[in-house]
């Protein structure tokens, strides 16, 4: 499966298993377990998103919003259980404000979806693990 480095953002081809033990970049050496969300801006945005044949996860959020302040650590916690399962994006819709309007985002936080660059599914709203691992589940294999 492809899957894109979030420290260089270079595609790798690694095999599909159950779990891991290791998996390095091809490129940077860095770790493909790395589950800490990935900051992303209008550079690298589509990147990650068309070629990772992974489902990307992305919080758009803001740094004065409460709801996302209360939601950000429910997002980190879900996506340590998803090592080379699914990547956990953010974008600061404060600094990406062309991300934001592409997107329509109306309000924040709001999650979206993508799997092999299309968007499956938006929620809107801070949620609690439970529920973010529930609706991340429904599209890792």
């Amino acid at each position: 499966m492809k899957v894109v480095c979030p420290h260089c953002l270079s595609v790798n081809n690694v095999p599909k298993k159950d779990s891991y033990k290791k998996a390095n970049c091809g490129r940077c050496k860095n770790s493909l377990l790395d589950t800490k969300p990935v900051d992303l801006s209008t550079t690298n945005f589509d990147e990650l998103i068309v070629n990772s044949e992974l489902p990307i996860i992305v919080d758009f959020w803001a740094p004065w919003c409460g709801p996302c302040k209360m939601m950000a650590p429910n997002f980190s916690a879900a996506a340590e259980h998803f090592p080379l399962k699914a990547v956990f994006a953010k974008v600061n819709t404060e600094n990406e404000q062309n991300l934001g309007a592409r997107f329509g985002i109306r309000s924040i936080p709001t999650l979206i979806v993508f799997k092999n660059g299309v968007e499956k599914e938006r929620v809107s709203g801070a949620l609690p693990k439970e529920s973010l691992m529930q609706l991340i589940s429904k599209y890792t294999d």
